[in-house]
């Protein structure tokens, strides 16, 4: 069977069918897949789209895992992040996005890259932008949030940057105990150090992590490392 127009066409036609008969964006979707000829919008791309990454590591995760995902600059573990966030709320779960590196017109900028408004996930989706974010902060902004919220931080090594927050093994701790207590997945975006790409090895490792105060990586459910295209899952606890 072949589409009728590129899958990133029919989303577009989606969009419009959901604005000009004020119904909700996955009612629409399911109309386009409906005249396409499949049974709802999740069957039509699950035919018709390769697995992104961020819906393959998706997959691999449990609520109460704390996760860290590492690259040099560049490679895409912000995209990777954002990706997770889509595919959490493509699934009718909740995602927040804690940075103090980029905008929010940087982050409507990936959104896009990847195919989707940032204004189609509304309350589904928190960001925050606080130049003082730490773990205590976190939890505190998601105390309310359901369980299964997929809370991404960027980036590891500047939760302690203040002096007057807690040192970052401590806050490491917190985040886990969070992820745990209230069944969130808690992803940390994390620097890999200066001297990996010299290791002539396909990925980083967590003893590539830049860690300029000492953090136990152990705390870490899951680590994911990226490099020149490839992706490297290691399963902790």
């Amino acid at each position: 069977m072949k589409l009728s127009a590129p899958i990133h066409v029919l989303k577009q036609q989606a969009k419009a069918l959901s604005r000009q008969e004020n119904i909700r964006l996955h009612a629409a979707l399911d109309r386009i897949a409906a005249r396409e000829g499949f049974k709802a919008w999740s069957h039509l791309a699950a035919r018709w789209q390769p697995e992104s990454p961020g819906a393959a590591l998706f997959a691999q995760l449990q609520p109460g895992d704390l996760v860290l995902v590492g690259s040099r600059p560049g490679q895409g573990k912000t995209l990777l992040a954002i990706g997770l966030a889509i595919e959490a709320m493509q699934q009718r779960q909740h995602a927040a996005l804690f940075t103090m590196e980029f905008t929010a017109a940087d982050v409507a900028r990936c959104f896009g890259q990847l195919g989707h408004e940032l204004a189609d996930f509304g309350a589904r989706f928190v960001l925050d932008l606080s130049e003082r974010i730490s773990a205590e902060h976190i939890a505190t902004r998601l105390a309310d949030a359901p369980p299964r919220t997929l809370a991404v931080i960027d980036y590891l090594q500047l939760l302690d940057q203040p002096r007057e927050h807690p040192p970052l093994d401590q806050q490491v701790r917190t985040l886990k105990a969070f992820a745990q207590a209230r069944q969130a997945i808690v992803v940390c975006l994390s620097q890999i150090r200066r001297d990996y790409e010299a290791a002539g090895r396909p990925c980083p490792d967590l003893d590539d992590v830049r860690l300029p105060n000492p953090v136990d990586l152990s705390l870490f459910s899951k680590a994911c490392f990226l490099h020149n295209g490839k992706m490297q899952l290691l399963m902790g606890s």
